[in-house]
């Protein structure tokens, strides 16, 4: 897996992650850098010219498709949206850790994908559906879901989160990509599904403790914790652990 004898020495010492869920190295390769260059620019030319059989995944290389997620130095990132200068003459890429690896710096995602099949659908009001009026919604309603609605699920932000990544509870938490998707729904104000009892049972809002490191990878600047995950915490916190109400469902004979 050593790179061929007759390559120059250049700019940059790029270490790729090389090998399945079986066994595996990191292999040095001798990049030479350009202007502007990004660490996908690099692992492509390493796939182009020294290793044709580098599995690697990207698409659009415009930071929107959210693809060519990796931990680069260790930090979750996008390859494309990574400049080489912010590095010294070594840089370090390897998989997400949060994910079975397939081969080199591919990981098997579809575990995710599953998740958001659980959760129920934008449902309005029937009313609402079968009226010619046009909906009207407070700006403020429309800025707070469009948020949401910018991620492109790169998963940077379930790949850094611990219970995934360092407990592999997936059975017990979605994870913050779809904390987020859930509150893009519980948050339209034209929505009116309760998905609070999910929220407490098979999504998990509960096993996250608000380290914000979600927050801090996401390339579109979400606000995942603060404008996502502790709203959900309060909504489920109001339905199911405020005192009040809970004297009020024994008095009523209710769990």
């Amino acid at each position: 897996m050593s790179q061929p004898a007759d390559v120059a020495v250049s700019d940059l010492d790029l270490k790729i992650w090389r090998g399945d869920a079986n066994a595996g190295e990191l292999v040095s390769y001798r990049v030479p850098v350009r202007e502007g260059m990004v660490v996908l620019d690099a692992v492509l030319w390493v796939q182009a010219n020294l290793a044709a059989d580098l599995a690697v995944r990207w698409n659009c290389k415009a930071a929107k498709c959210g693809s060519c997620s990796a931990e680069i130095d260790g930090y979750p990132r996008l390859m494309c949206k990574t400049p080489i200068a912010e590095y010294g003459g070594s840089v370090t890429v390897r998989p997400m850790k949060a994910f079975p690896l397939i081969k080199d710096l591919v990981t098997d995602v579809s575990w995710n994908y599953e998740v958001n099949k659980q959760i129920p659908p934008f449902t309005a009001d029937e009313k609402d559906m079968t009226t010619s009026e046009p909906w009207r919604m407070q700006q403020k309603d429309v800025d707070r879901v469009l948020e949401f609605r910018k991620c492109i699920e790169c998963f940077l932000c379930q790949d850094v989160c611990h219970v995934l990544r360092n407990h592999d509870l997936k059975q017990q938490y979605y994870g913050p990509r779809f904390m987020v998707r859930i509150a893009s729904l519980e948050m339209h104000p034209k929505d009116v599904l309760d998905r609070r009892p999910l929220l407490k049972g098979a999504a998990g809002v509960g096993y996250c403790n608000i380290t914000k490191c979600c927050q801090e990878v996401c390339p579109e600047h979400i606000h995942i914790t603060d404008n996502a995950i502790i709203p959900l915490k309060e909504r489920m916190d109001d339905a199911y652990f405020d005192p009040i109400r809970a004297i009020a469902r024994r008095l009523k004979g209710n769990k």
